[in-house]
């Protein structure tokens, strides 16, 4: 795995994707960015709210279940390289992640 240059300032680090992957992603995040702009259609149209909090919740799981494929995969790839090299600062960094996620 190769290291590419960070692309933002606050990046240290970042990861190699396929084009497969990554266009899985961005597809995911299409996808839920498409149901962000349906409820805010929503609000635009004086939709009943409880119809309204139905789509953020369908918004919310989508989010949550990209974040969840995002962290197994950087348990199975970022996380197991680091501690096989001895780079056990991954696993605090990953437990900050998992505390910020289970908020």
């Amino acid at each position: 795995m190769m290291e590419q240059k960070p692309t933002c300032p606050h990046c240290e680090r970042t990861k190699e994707r396929t084009d497969e992957e990554r266009s899985a992603l961005i597809n995911r995040l299409s996808r839920i960015e498409g149901q962000i702009r349906g409820i805010r259609g929503m609000i635009e149209r004086n939709a009943y709210c409880p119809d309204i909090l139905t789509q953020v919740a369908a918004a919310t799981a989508a989010l949550n279940s990209f974040s969840r494929s995002l962290l197994s995969e950087h348990i199975r790839t970022c996380v197991k390289e680091d501690v096989r090299q001895g780079r056990d600062e991954s696993i605090d960094e990953l437990l900050g992640m998992l505390q910020k996620l289970m908020r």
